[in-house]
């Protein structure tokens, strides 16, 4: 389930819609993933990788890069990849048909375009049964389209120094897995550490 999407700008960090959530259970802890992704936000530069997910305990952090703007949801772990990221570039698509000349303007305040919480409301409403049969079609035909798209681990990336930047080749991508795999293997073999969240991981 989508529980929280957030539109932010790549160059500052500027939050510029966000949605209104009407779910309180968990309402405490998902204030601490909102913090989080703002930390998230404040990575992000122009070199940062366009598609990512990053996981964190029960949720995924799902963002999408386009033209300067990074759009960011807050799933549940079940939650099909696929609809995160089709949810989001649908997000994408309006949102910059509508406000993409107005998004670098120096004046902006943050939220400035918190009307758009009703398209992404409309939106996620689509996405929230993942049963329909609209949405089955759609993970059947998009699951090699997310195989690919690079998963970290938000302590990593907030806390250890990793970044968000992208991969220049796919040797690079292949040597950072492999050294991340070595990394876990030796906590794992010495220090007694559980390892599964330490290591990059594709769908």
């Amino acid at each position: 389930m989508v529980k929280h999407t957030v539109i932010a700008r790549v160059s500052d960090g500027l939050p510029l819609a966000a949605s209104v959530d009407d779910d309180q259970n968990g309402e405490a802890e998902l204030a601490d993933y909102k913090n989080k992704a703002k930390l998230l936000f404040k990575k992000m530069n122009e070199n940062s990788e366009e598609k990512c997910s990053i996981e964190s305990g029960n949720y995924y952090f799902h963002y999408l890069i386009q033209n300067g703007v990074c759009y960011m949801t807050i799933c549940e772990r079940s939650y099909p990849r696929q609809f995160a990221f089709s949810y989001l570039e649908e997000l994408a698509k309006e949102f910059s048909m509508s406000y993409g000349n107005e998004v670098e303007k120096r004046n902006l305040r943050p939220y400035a375009f918190v009307k758009f919480d009703t398209f992404m409301q409309k939106t996620k409403k689509v996405y929230q049964n993942t049963r329909t049969q609209h949405n089955l079609d759609r993970l059947n035909t998009e699951l090699n389209e997310v195989a690919n798209i690079m998963t970290k681990n938000l302590e990593n990336v907030l806390w250890r120094g990793e970044g968000l930047e992208k991969m220049s080749s796919l040797s690079d991508q292949l040597r950072y897995e492999s050294q991340k795999y070595k990394k876990s293997y030796y906590i794992g073999d010495f220090g007694g550490i559980n390892n599964n969240n330490l290591f990059l991981r594709t769908l």
